[in-house]
């Protein structure tokens, strides 16, 4: 008994080299056993019910046992009985959702209570009375059928608000498989709606979906050792590919999106049809059906999208986009005969396409939010392949990194819908429209995703029909596509190498625009934390400096050494502290100014941000006179403002020794680590970049809280300054680039007007700093690797 139950909870060893079917099965198996033998022999009168996942024979490692003792109300000793079967298994660890009724009170609890009234649907004899378990379940139907008009709305408004919380299998890189869009509960949802009678039992293609959801789920729970979660993480991909049978974790993942898509779109079109026919019953009236004429071949009928009755798909290609661009425009959904016979009849589109065909492809792209659905549909019946045979490649392709949400295909129809809204900002929204839906699609090929996604395109924008001119402004917003990110969040934008570099890069204020709003589409379809107030705000001033270049206009860059900063630097006090917020959401200036100009105050600095929570966005260190100004942007957890008069105090520490800074961040880099390692990091990368006026050093590496602080204090100690520090967050790394000037370097330089410390002051001083030789870049390379990787030494023990 003992073994059987510790088996049940999730016990490690259980079960070895056992999955799918036979898994549940045996897991089924040993639980009616061991019920069995708590229960005994009942007699008439009494019976002891598995509903739910346990009463579809569908119980995984640590899933709770739903039970319900079902009594006639003439036994006295029902009380006892329940504790003789609960007890022992709360003893044994194993998860129980129980409860003892009798069938009016079973049938009452259900009439009031969703989740218990779809459970019952489901409800299985374990053990006892068979015609009182009969009695109950036949009652549940029979109520459930009745009262369908009342029910059936507030189940499809559960799948709703589950899919709101945890968002779509299909296009998720770790789906809740069980609650999220198109998991397991969707499909317990449609045979609810069997139950009914107002649908058809799901098909077969919905069921197959639903044995990969459970075979996957059964693994997860494996690995979780029976703690619960059903969420596929991408840290298990790979063990659980091995174990189901699939070559790796990227097919794996294709099979979970391909279930995910196939139950969405199945619940979607089986719950419109039961709506419109739950509506339509008001009185019994025979009429002929209204047919609307929305545009060439395609006509409104009941609420949906049908084809003309002498529509004729199979000799008109431009049908599809003209039905689909309609069903975006007017919010109806496509009728299940409507697009079932395009995509049985529909053939390829010519090459290159006709004109009219590309303007309802781009019609429904400006739909936005709308053409999600529509596309969807049309990707079900293989309609969107075959339009664009390239879309294979990447459709249900997952994303191996944590900054993305969706699946590439998913990710690209997002960033479409995205610049949809800003079609009106633009001189050629249908290339921003187009470029928005191909930037990524490189990605579905192998080698560098740009340079892929430039040979996918320079064949395929010619097929949509696009001229010579316009496919060269497509091919460079996918050649560019990343550009003004980078630069924007990994460069000074003060410095003018910056500038001009992007302005040569987009070659037009055309291209520039339209990069413009495609990297904020882009950003905004990759996941919530890609595009924020402060980003926006970085990007559009960069393309406001690199449009002006492209006129032939000075840049409008800020002077070298600012009335604000000069007043700052002329403070009398030997330490200074200011916090000041800043006009994007949740980030702060921190202002701080020294008596000295010290080598290694942007170290000391970050270290203390740091353990006040604070990420650094930006520092750029300035001296004058002997004194030192560094400016910081960081973003405040919960946008809380920080504290100033703590900040003071412990910075003051720091640069008096009263506290080894370093040391304070150890635990702080511990607790960091836990809540953002999921995989086991790579090792950290320094490069050295001497395009512009100074030497910028990048490095590459897992994020860390103290990061920042390690990295600068490495170029402290080698005898670098650093005037400007950008900081970005790409999922679980971070790439901070450092504006450097080597002392040593210059020492013996002729002297000129003192130098403002920035990368852009540098320049318009007349000085610029040397480039490092290849034995200081060694030395610089090895200090840092040296505090990165003893930090990651620390941190993994």
């Amino acid at each position: 008994m003992d073994a059987r139950l510790q088996a049940l909870r999730g016990r490690a060893d259980a079960f070895p080299g056992v999955t799918g079917p036979a898994l549940r099965a045996g897991l089924t198996d040993l639980a009616d056993a061991a019920l069995a033998e708590l229960v005994g022999e009942p007699g008439p009168g009494t019976a002891l019910l598995a509903v739910g996942g346990y009463g579809r024979r569908e119980p995984a490692f640590g899933s709770d046992l739903d039970l319900v003792l079902l009594h006639d109300g003439r036994r006295r000793d029902i009380s006892a009985l329940a504790d003789a079967i609960w007890y022992p298994l709360w003893d044994a660890g194993v998860g129980l959702d129980h409860s003892v009724r009798t069938v009016d009170e079973a049938v009452s609890v259900a009439d009031s209570d969703l989740k218990a009234a779809m459970g019952l649907l489901d409800a299985r004899l374990v053990r006892g009375d068979a015609s009182l378990a009969e009695k109950l379940v036949e009652r549940v139907r029979s109520r459930w059928r009745a009262r369908a008009p009342r029910r059936l709305p507030e189940l499809a408004a559960s799948v709703a608000e589950r899919a709101r919380r945890n968002g779509e299998v299909a296009f998720l890189l770790e789906p809740d498989l069980k609650d999220s869009r198109g998991g397991m509960r969707d499909v317990h949802a449609l045979h609810a709606l069997a139950a009914a009678w107002v649908a058809e039992e799901p098909p077969e293609r919905v069921r197959e979906a639903y044995r990969v959801l459970l075979d996957v789920r059964g693994e997860v729970r494996r690995l979780g050792q029976g703690r619960g979660q059903d969420r596929l993480l991408l840290q298990d991909g790979e063990t659980i590919a091995a174990a189901l049978g699939y070559p790796d974790s990227v097919a794996l993942s294709r099979a979970v999106a391909e279930a995910g898509r196939a139950i969405s779109w199945t619940w979607d079109t089986t719950w419109y049809r039961v709506a419109s026919a739950q509506r339509s019953k008001i009185g019994v009236r025979l009429r002929r059906p209204v047919r609307r004429p929305l545009d060439e071949g395609v006509v409104e009928q009941d609420g949906e999208i049908q084809l003309a009755r002498d529509a004729d798909p199979a000799s008109d290609p431009g049908l599809v986009l003209r039905a689909a661009a309609a069903a975006a425009r007017t919010g109806i959904p496509f009728g299940r005969y409507a697009i079932d016979r395009l995509g049985q009849e529909a053939p390829e589109m010519p090459a290159p396409w006709p004109e009219a065909a590309r303007d309802d492809l781009v019609s429904l792209l400006a739909t936005g939010d709308a053409a999600i659905g529509v596309l969807e549909s049309l990707d079900q019946v293989g309609l969107l392949v075959r339009l664009i045979p390239e879309w294979a490649a990447v459709r249900s392709r997952p994303q191996r990194n944590p900054y993305h949400r969706y699946t590439v295909d998913r990710h690209l129809i997002e960033a479409a819908a995205r610049a949809a809204t800003h079609t009106r900002d633009v001189d050629r929204p249908d290339l921003l429209l187009l470029g928005a839906l191909l930037h990524d699609i490189g990605k579905g090929y192998p080698g560098d995703h740009t340079d892929a996604g430039i040979v996918v395109v320079r064949e395929l924008a010619p097929r949509l029909g696009l001229p010579p001119e316009d496919t060269e402004v497509l091919l460079a917003m996918i050649r560019h596509h990343l550009l003004l990110t980078e630069a924007a969040t990994r460069r000074d934008i003060d410095d003018p190498v910056t500038i001009e570099s992007v302005a040569t890069a987009a070659g037009s204020v055309r291209v520039l625009t339209l990069l413009h709003r495609l990297t904020e589409a882009d950003a905004q379809a990759t996941g919530p934390t890609a595009w924020n107030a402060w980003k926006a705000r970085l990007v559009s001033d960069l393309v406001h400096r690199a449009t002006a270049v492209l006129d032939g206009r000075e840049p409008p860059c800020p002077p070298a050494l600012s009335e604000r900063q000069a007043a700052l630097l002329a403070l009398p006090a030997d330490l200074t502290v200011q916090v000041n917020p800043l006009p994007d959401d949740a980030m702060f200036e921190i202002v701080v100014v020294t008596a000295d100009d010290r080598v290694g105050l942007l170290a000391t600095t970050a270290g203390v941000l740091a353990l006040s929570r604070l990420d650094v966005r930006r520092a750029s260190a300035r001296s004058s006179g002997g004194r030192s100004l560094l400016q910081a942007a960081v973003a405040a957890p919960h946008g809380e403002r920080p504290d100033q008069r703590r900040l003071q105090e412990d910075l003051r520490g720091a640069l008096t020794g009263d506290f080894d800074v370093t040391a304070r961040l150890a635990g702080r880099e511990q607790d960091y680590a836990a809540t953002r390692r999921r995989n086991t990091p790579g090792p950290p990368q320094v490069i050295f970049d001497d395009s512009g006026s100074v030497t910028v050093v990048e490095v590459r590496a897992p994020d860390r809280a103290g990061v920042l602080h390690r990295i600068a204090r490495a170029l402290a100690e080698v005898g670098l300054d650093v005037r400007t520090a950008i900081v970005a967050t790409l999922g679980l790394d971070v790439v901070d680039a450092f504006y450097i000037e080597d002392p040593a370097a210059t020492a013996g330089q002729p002297s000129g007007p003192e130098p403002a410390a920035g990368t852009g002051s540098i320049t318009r001083t007349g000085q610029s700093a040397s480039m490092l030789s290849i034995e200081r870049r060694a030395e610089v390379s090895s200090a840092i690797l040296a505090a990165l990787t003893a930090n990651e030494a620390s941190v993994a023990s």
